[in-house]
């Protein structure tokens, strides 16, 4: 069975953490976000769930969460750090500039070339994080900035 296998909170088991109920709360609502929440969000849609969740609570899960390895965090140029759980599926973002969007994509033609850089510089690609910063184009095919 592979980390992907598992859920956030069984991982969070696996790894020894105590596992209260507003941290299993924390951990459902991350993972089953299709957006890359901030921390703020995240405490959102927690309170919904349970409103005796404090933001204190959510800011000392995440951190714990991400010291685990489990969440990985982001900083998409808002001032916001935006998070997401950790897979063993490689992929890279593009943020809609206008919006604020996170868009998850994958490009075998971007990876074989960054692996290609690495070796004409020297080196072995161990690990990378690829954010395209864009504006959309207009229908006319210009862009809209």
């Amino acid at each position: 069975m592979t980390e992907t296998d598992l859920s956030l909170e069984a991982l969070c088991v696996e790894k020894g953490m105590r596992m209260t109920e507003q941290r299993r709360i924390i951990a459902r609502v991350l993972e089953s976000a299709a957006d890359h929440p901030d921390v703020e969000e995240l405490y959102r849609r927690a309170s919904e769930i349970d409103k005796g969740i404090s933001i204190s609570t959510v800011y000392r899960t995440v951190k714990l969460f991400e010291d685990a390895g489990i969440i990985e965090r982001h900083d998409f140029r808002d001032g916001r750090s935006r998070y997401e759980t950790v897979t063993d599926e490689h992929h890279d973002h593009l943020i809609d500039l206008r919006s604020g969007r996170v868009i998850e994509f994958r490009s075998e033609a971007i990876e074989k070339l960054q692996q290609e850089v690495a070796r004409q510089l020297g080196y072995k690609l161990v690990d990378h994080r690829l954010e395209l910063y864009a504006v959309p184009i207009d229908a006319d095919g210009t862009d809209s900035s």
